[in-house]
């Protein structure tokens, strides 16, 4: 079973038609139609009910759905979480103090930091 293909299958269940979904992925109907039957196959059920031009998902095609859910969003935060592992925060803090002693040992902090503050 590939990612790809289970994007595929999400996007009909959302659309209710491989004409639609097939626009909205930017592939021909054709190709998306054996792409799920071919996942059809390799899970031995049924998922979609077909009448006409109305396609709604069967029992099977409701677990795979969630299931399906489940995946696509696992992949997506362990792509954004490896996305940001290489970046640097940058901003501006402001810190404020009431206490005397606080503003005294802020000021010894301050000056023993290696960077400059801006």
């Amino acid at each position: 079973m590939v990612l790809r293909v289970l994007r595929y299958f999400l996007t009909v269940a959302k659309e209710q038609s491989f004409t639609k979904a097939a626009e909205q992925l930017n592939i021909t109907q054709p190709t998306l139609s054996r792409q799920l039957a071919a996942l059809e196959e390799d899970l031995g059920a049924k998922l979609f009910n077909r009448s006409g031009h109305c396609i709604t998902l069967t029992n099977e095609g409701l677990l795979l759905k969630r299931r399906a859910l489940e995946i696509v969003d696992l992949e997506d935060k362990i792509l954004s979480e490896f996305k940001g592992t290489n970046e640097t925060m940058e901003g501006k803090i402001t810190i404020g103090c009431g206490e005397f002693m606080a503003v005294e040992i802020l000021a010894k902090t301050r000056k023993k930091a290696k960077k400059p503050l801006k």
